[in-house]
Formats: structure tokens, sequence, C-alpha cells
């Protein structure tokens, strides 16, 4: 099962401005900052730093911002699923006296997250299942063979009295006990990533095959 998706490259900035006009008092806020990858160990976190300095975003705007940059990466932006693994760091901006207030802020997060994305390459990650298997000896062949097509990875091997344990790690479809997450294949990936495109009316579906 896919959870999310990070940048995979150096950080990218964004420069990002929300404004509306409805004839009475609008919205209006400007973010501009840098969104950078957290190291692997880390991927399933996410993180928001103010670095801001003078009052160009003030002081009680900055939550808002927050709150938009975490609202948009729980959508996700890429294939549907959350984003993870980004800090993203606000250092200047730009507010309006009237028209600026909680929602201008929040607008403005959520699209600097998504004009940085545009920007980033990505990968998508899996959940990693660390499995333990006990069997008689003459079926360790059969078992080595469909942890092998499941992409499993074998850490370990014990035997004794005719039986044999295996270690291994690979996607789960059973209970099983996580151990973490890795990037999944290329091709795993754009499958995911066209799908969701399809789905959204982002991209034409393949001909004999409906829109879900």
């Amino acid at each position: 099962m896919v959870v999310s998706a990070v940048p995979c490259c150096l950080g990218f900035r964004f420069e990002f401005t929300h404004k509306k006009q409805s004839g009475g008092a609008g919205q209006y806020g400007k973010v501009i900052g840098v969104l950078e990858p957290l190291e692997p160990e880390d991927f399933t976190k996410l993180e928001f730093e103010d670095r801001t300095i003078g009052t160009n975003v003030p002081k009680q705007f900055v939550p808002a911002v927050e709150k938009g940059f975490r609202d948009a990466c729980e959508k996700g932006l890429v294939s549907g699923h959350r984003i993870s693994g980004v800090r993203f760091v606000l250092e200047d901006g730009a507010h309006h006296m009237v028209d600026s207030n909680e929602i201008s802020f929040i607008r403005a997060g959520e699209g600097a997250l998504k004009q940085a994305m545009e920007n980033a390459a990505v990968r998508i990650l899996e959940p990693i299942m660390a499995v333990e298997v006990l069997a008689p000896s003459e079926f360790q062949g059969a078992v080595i063979a469909g942890i092998n097509r499941r992409h499993g990875v074998i850490t370990g091997q014990d035997g004794s009295e005719g039986y044999f344990t295996l270690y291994a790690e690979g996607k789960g479809e059973y209970t099983m006990e996580y151990s973490r997450y890795h990037p999944c294949s290329a091709s795993t990936q754009e499958e995911i990533i066209n799908k969701y495109l399809e789905a959204t009316g982002r991209l034409p579906a393949k001909k004999g095959k409906a829109k879900n």
C-alpha cells in the first residue's frame, strides 16, 4: 500500500501570493521560503519552521500558513496519497492591512506547497514488513520462491530438527510486523500516478478502461 510521497532532490523555493477580491474586504497573503526534504529516517514526518524576521508576515498568521501546508500535505498532490518527509521553511512574505486574514494565509500555505511540488522530483513510498516463516525443510524451496515473487528480501535463515526459519522483509498483505518505509519501484510509481491522473480527469483514460 502506497502511503506517501517525498521530494528526493534538494530543496525547492517558493514565492506564492494568494489574492482574492469580492467587492468588499478581499483576501491577501504572500509567503516566501523553501521546501526541504528530510533525512530518510524521517520520511514519515512533516516539519514547519518559521524563519521570518519583522512583520511582513504578522506572527498571528504564521500558524495559518502552517495549517495550509499540513492540510495540503494530507490531500496529496502527486498520487492522491499524503505527502511526508518535508520541511516547510517560511522565510518572508507580505500582508495587506485590510485584506489579510487567517484564511488568506491558509490558502497561501497550500499554494506554496503546490508550487514547490510542481518542480520537485518525488518518490512514492510503500511499507516494508518484517516476516518470519517457520516450515518443514521439504517446503524450503517453495517458501523461498514465494517470498521472491513478492519482492521479499531474505535477511537470515536458521534450521533444526527438520524445520527451517526464514527472516525476510517484503510487502505486507497480511498481519505482519511493520519495519519501515522504502521507495517503490519506478514502474509501480508510474502506474500509481497514472491511475490517479486518470481518476481525477487530468490524463485520458486508456481505451477499453472506464474511469474510476
